[in-house]
């Protein structure tokens, strides 16, 4: 059964790529690894904060790829010669994705006890007021430089 779409409405011009990253969200909502917060930590700066003990600074990428924030981690560590007899830390390789609202900028990352702090920066929207002209068709169906030819009658 196909999906129907709100973003089908003659009234929403333009919206088409919404839906793709409602889908890229609905995908990465669905990831339990790492847990994270987000906090606002001023009027116009989000922190998004990820548990990731177990993992050093070259484990760890952040990168933006097409308004997405990607957060990579690979576990380095060779485990194989230790035996666990229980093992609840997760240190398992993961990938978590945020969608970045357009003009949304990466201020900084950093890594403290366990936590990278990833802060952000929201653009402060503007309002703005455009007069569009109104074109007179019916003047310009009209010529202004027209010559007329006279004919004399025999």
């Amino acid at each position: 059964m196909p999906r129907l779409s709100v973003f089908n409405s003659p009234l929403l011009l333009g919206f088409d790529h919404f839906e793709q990253v409602l889908d890229r969200v609905s995908k990465s909502s669905a990831e339990g690894y790492p847990p994270y917060n987000i906090e606002q930590i001023a009027q116009n700066s989000l922190r998004i904060s990820l548990a990731v003990a177990g993992f050093s600074m070259d484990d760890l990428s952040v990168t933006i790829e097409d308004n997405q924030l990607m957060v990579r981690a690979k576990n380095t560590q060779d485990d194989s010669d230790r035996i666990f007899i229980h093992r609840g830390i997760a240190a398992r390789q993961f990938q978590r994705s945020f969608v970045l609202a357009e003009g949304v900028e990466v201020k900084s990352a950093k890594l403290e006890k366990g936590l990278l702090h990833i802060d952000l920066v929201l653009p402060i929207p503007e309002s703005q007021i455009r007069q569009i002209p109104i074109e007179d068709m019916e003047k310009k169906a009209i010529p202004t430089n027209t010559k007329t030819i006279d004919v004399k009658p025999d």
